[in-house]
């Protein structure tokens, strides 16, 4: 009776314990006679308790089976952190298995999809490229990023702003118009080795020893190896050419609601890891800053909780299939901390392939985050940060138009949904057998 996955395989030999020993008589057909000696007493398991709150694994779980029914995908992930300690609050993956009828499951739907399965983070890259950058002094958040004429040419491919040229942006405009070309631009100006350095110092391309069996490393291309091209740095700039789990894109975003510490994720309540600086609180306090205006002014809104600061970042990556990135396959996905001036919790959505009339990650992750971090930080007691917009709220009677009873996001204006999928890499890595074309507009 020894554990077969995940924690209580990781955890088999601290659960399980030890049995004991003794000295016995027995009759002919085996049956104990009489107890003579005590060799070696048993020695029970000992007990180990989860980081994972049941009331946040209802409400992630419920809501990531809702967004993946409605969008018609083939899966999704979620993970919920808590940004102080890397104690994973939250984990849930689709497909999903009855534990009680392993039997009838297959492999496929049994691994951890968060833990295991890589994507290509999109859009969520952004943050940590402006990171970099301001970290390394190359830009300021004020510094002027020209973006015309919404185009731009990378040796043979060429990479482009949809639905629309955003003219000169800002770096924070950079983040809130989720443009290409303002990160390839500012990455431009950062050093190979210091972009990578940077890149795995967040803890993309590294395990983070969770102690979670089976979890990946990602890959990230080294500079100067076979695998780094002239292309590479700029579509890792905004999330394509390296590929993480979304177990690591909550490492991330929690460092950069840490005050820039990285902490080792950890499944064991009370396990206290030892952080890690990667960036300079102040940098990290700016980047957070800007990821608001994401949810204030971009394409998240509809991650907007009533009564609190909202930070994150949207992506939509086109999924990479046997003959290159495929037209029409995506994941979507929202990155996000709250209470932004305070974080305590971040978490990821990705939804797998979604096959339904909506393909953006501010349309179909964000509204996940909404949900369950609402839920979330009610449960946890946790004190609004934006108490003058609940009072306003409260004061009309009503949230973008309908009743505080029954709380729902503002309507996004479509003009400040994210760049499509397919416009999002227009600069294909040379060794992609089929680049993806350049986007014409917004899908309706």
């Amino acid at each position: 009776d020894r554990g077969q996955e995940g924690l209580e395989l990781a955890f088999d030999e601290w659960l399980r314990g030890k049995p004991g020993a003794k000295r016995v008589i027995r009759d002919r057909k085996g049956a104990i006679v009489e107890s003579i000696d005590l060799v070696r007493p048993a020695e029970p398991g000992k007990d180990l308790t989860l980081s994972i709150d049941r009331r946040i694994q209802f409400l992630a779980m419920r809501e990531l089976r809702n967004a993946v029914t409605a969008n018609k995908a083939a899966g999704g992930s979620i993970v919920i952190m808590d940004v102080a300690t890397g104690e994973v609050m939250a984990m849930a993956n689709l497909p999903t298995y009855n534990p009680n009828s392993v039997s009838g499951a297959t492999p496929d739907t049994r691994r951890n999809r968060a833990v295991t399965d890589l994507v290509e983070p999109g859009s969520t890259m952004k943050p940590l490229t402006i990171a970099t950058a301001l970290q390394n002094h190359v830009v300021t958040p004020d510094t002027v990023i020209d973006t015309n004429p919404g185009y731009m040419s990378l040796g043979r491919y060429t990479i482009r702003d949809v639905p629309r040229n955003n003219g000169v942006l800002n770096v924070t405009g950079v983040i809130t118009r989720s443009s290409n070309i303002g990160a390839a631009k500012i990455v431009a100006r950062i050093p190979d080795q210091t972009f990578y350095d940077s890149v795995r110092g967040f803890g993309y391309g590294v395990a983070p020893n969770s102690g979670f069996p089976g979890e990946s490393s990602g890959v990230v291309a080294r500079p100067g190896s076979p695998s780094w091209y002239g292309t590479t740095k700029t579509t890792m700039s905004y999330g394509y050419g390296l590929s993480v789990t979304p177990l690591q894109i909550a490492q991330a975003y929690s460092a950069l609601a840490n005050g820039g510490q990285v902490i080792q994720p950890t499944f064991v309540k009370g396990q206290r890891n030892e952080a890690r600086q990667v960036i300079d609180p102040e940098v990290a306090h700016e980047v957070v800053r800007m990821m608001e205006t994401v949810v204030t002014q971009g394409g998240a809104k509809q991650a907007a909780i009533l009564g609190y600061h909202v930070a994150g970042k949207t992506g939509t990556a086109r999924k990479n299939g046997p003959n290159g990135y495929e037209r029409g396959h995506y994941n979507l996905l929202f990155a996000g901390v709250v209470p932004a001036t305070a974080p305590r919790y971040a978490a990821v959505i990705v939804v797998n392939d979604p096959q339904g009339s909506l393909q953006y990650g501010g349309l179909v992750s964000a509204p996940v985050f909404h949900h369950v971090m609402e839920g979330t930080l009610r449960l946890m007691d946790v004190p609004p940060d934006d108490i003058q917009s609940w009072l306003a709220a409260q004061a009309a009677g009503k949230v973008g138009g309908r009743p505080i009873s029954n709380p729902a996001v503002l309507p996004v204006p479509q003009d400040a949904v994210e760049p499509n999928a397919a416009a999002e890499f227009d600069a294909a890595l040379p060794t992609v057998a089929a680049p993806a074309p350049a986007a014409t507009g917004v899908r309706q």
